[in-house]
C-alpha cells in the first residue's frame, strides 16, 4: 500500500489506531464507511456519558445547571417575551442571550406535547422523572447532532480534502475531545451549539462565504456571550479580508448591514423598551458576580493565593483591571492577523485570543476553557503536541467541578480514550523529545 501524500510526519500521529483502522478500511475498498463509523461512535460515547449524574442531581433545593436549562424551556414556553429575563430571578434567571432562549421555547415546546407536566410552570421545579431526564438528554444530543457534528465535519473535508488521513483523524480527535462531551453530556450545557454556529462562521470564512460567516458568527453571540472570546480575531481577520479583497468597501458595507440586521433580528422582542433591553443585557453580563467563579484555572485564582485582588480593589477596579490585562494580550494577535489575513494566521489567532480572555478577562468559570480548546483541537494535525498538551491540562483544571459532579468514572474513560486514539500509548524518549521541542 503506498503512503497517503501529505500523511504526517510527526512521531506522535504515527502510531494511532486511527491510522491503523483507515489502512484497513482502505485494503478491503470500505473507506466509504468511515464517516458512518465516527458518526456512530461520536454518538455511542455521547449516549454513554449522557448516562452518568448530571449538575444538581438528586440536590435539592436549588439542583445544578440541568434543573436551570429545564426551568428556561419552562419559562420561555409560558411566558410573554418582557418576562424571560425579569421572571423569579432567584430561581434560575435566563442569564444568556435571546438564541438560548429560542432554543429553550423550541425545547420546551416539543417536551410540553409529549408531556405537559414536564414544563409546567412552577409546578414543574426541581422535576427529574427518568421520562424527562431521557428527553433533556436527547435535546443536546440531537441539537449537537444537527449543528456542532456536522460542522466538524465540514471542517475536516474543508482543510484537508482527499487526504483521508489527516481528515478522519482530525474528525475523531475533535468530536471525541472530552472537555466538551463531559460538559454538555455529563455536567449538561448546550455549549456545542455556540461552537457549532463559530465552526460553521469558520467554515464560511475559509470558503470565502464572509457574508455567511458573519452571520453564523452573530448567532454564536446570540446563544452564549462568551463566543466574545473569538470577536477580536472574528473582526481582526474580517476586517483585513476587507483591505485584500478586491471589493473590499463593498464587503464591509455587507459585513456591517449583516451584523447589524442579525443582531438586531435577535433582540426584536424586547426593542421596543428600553427598560426591556437594559434589563436584559444586565442578565447577560451580569458584573456583580465577581472576578472569577470557584477555582478556575486563569491569572486571577491563581493571584489569588498570594494577594486576595476581590479584597484589595473594588469591583469597578477590578473590572478595568481585567479589561486593560485582556486588551494587552489580545492586541500584538489581533494587529497581526489583520495586516496578514490567511485561514492558518486565523485559527491560531482564535486560540490566543480566546486563551487571553480565559486568562484574563472578568467573570470566568471553569467552562470557559472549552472556548479556547475548540481552535486548539482544529489544529491537532498541524500541532499534535501541542494540541494534546492544551487537552490534557484543561482537562486536569476541570477534574475539580467534574468530581463535584461525580463524573470522576467518565472523567478518566473520555481521556484516556482520546489519548489512544491520538497515538495509541506508543510514547519513545526519541519522540517525546521531539514532541517536546516542537511545543517549545
Amino acid at each position: 500500500m503506498t503512503k497517503e501524500a501529505g500523511a504526517p510526519t510527526l512521531p506522535l500521529l504515527a502510531s494511532s489506531p486511527i491510522r491503523q483502522t483507515l489502512q484497513h478500511l482502505v485494503q478491503n475498498h470500505t473507506l466509504w464507511t468511515a464517516p458512518i463509523i465516527i458518526l456512530l461512535f461520536a454518538l455511542f460515547v455521547r449516549w454513554s456519558v449522557a448516562l452518568n449524574p448530571y449538575s444538581g442531581y438528586n440536590t435539592p433545593p436549588m439542583y445544578g445547571d440541568y434543573e436551570a436549562q429545564r426551568h428556561w424551556m419552562e419559562i420561555t414556553l409560558h411566558l410573554p417575551f418582557s418576562k424571560w429575563y425579569t421572571y423569579d430571578l432567584q430561581w434560575w434567571g435566563l442569564d444568556y442571550p435571546p438564541l438560548t432562549a429560542y432554543h429553550s421555547w423550541l425545547c420546551g415546546l416539543i417536551g410540553s406535547k409529549i408531556n405537559p407536566a414536564w414544563f409546567a410552570l412552577d409546578e414543574s421545579r426541581g422535576l427529574e422523572s427518568a421520562e424527562s431526564k431521557l428527553f433533556m438528554r436527547s435535546t443536546v444530543v440531537v441539537s449537537e447532532l444537527l449543528i456542532y457534528i456536522p460542522a466538524v465535519f465540514a471542517f475536516c473535508q474543508t482543510l484537508y480534502g482527499n487526504a483521508y488521513f489527516k481528515k478522519y483523524t482530525a474528525t475523531v480527535l475533535i468530536l471525541l475531545q472530552p472537555a466538551l462531551i463531559l460538559i454538555d453530556h455529563g455536567h449538561f450545557q448546550f455549549n456545542h451549539l455556540m461552537l457549532g454556529f463559530t465552526l460553521w462562521a469558520i467554515n464560511c470564512f475559509f470558503t470565502t462565504h464572509f457574508v455567511a460567516g458573519a452571520l453564523f458568527f452573530c448567532a454564536a453571540l446570540g446563544f452564549k456571550q462568551m463566543a466574545l472570546y473569538y470577536a477580536p480575531a472574528v473582526f481582526a481577520f474580517l476586517l483585513g479580508r476587507c483591505f485584500t479583497e478586491k471589493a473590499g468597501c463593498l464587503l464591509f458595507i455587507q459585513l456591517g448591514l449583516a451584523v447589524l440586521l442579525s443582531l438586531g433580528l435577535l433582540f426584536l422582542p424586547w426593542l421596543g423598551s428600553l427598560q426591556d433591553i437594559t434589563q436584559v443585557v444586565h442578565r447577560v453580563f451580569p458584573v456583580a458576580r465577581g472576578l472569577y467563579e470557584d477555582k478556575v484555572a486563569n491569572v486571577w485564582c491563581a493571584i489569588n493565593v498570594v494577594v486576595k485582588l476581590r479584597q484589595i480593589l473594588s469591583l469597578e477596579s477590578t473590572v478595568r483591571l481585567s479589561l486593560l490585562t485582556t486588551l494587552l494580550a489580545i492586541i500584538p494577535t489581533a494587529v497581526h492577523l489583520g495586516m496578514h489575513p490567511s485561514r492558518k494566521r486565523f485559527l491560531y489567532a482564535l486560540v490566543n485570543t480566546s486563551l487571553s480572555f480565559y486568562l484574563f478577562s472578568f467573570q470566568v468559570h471553569e467552562k470557559s476553557i472549552l472556548l479556547p480548546l475548540l481552535p486548539a483541537t482544529l489544529l491537532v494535525i498541524e500541532e499534535p503536541t501541542a494540541t494534546a498538551l492544551f487537552v490534557n491540562t484543561a482537562m486536569f483544571s476541570m477534574f475539580p467541578l467534574l468530581k463535584r459532579e461525580d463524573l470522576v468514572l467518565p472523567y478518566f474513560i473520555t481521556v484516556i480514550m482520546w489519548n489512544w486514539l491520538l497515538n495509541g500509548f506508543k510514547w519513545t524518549q526519541k519522540n517525546a523529545i521531539e514532541s517536546f521541542t516542537t511545543v517549545v
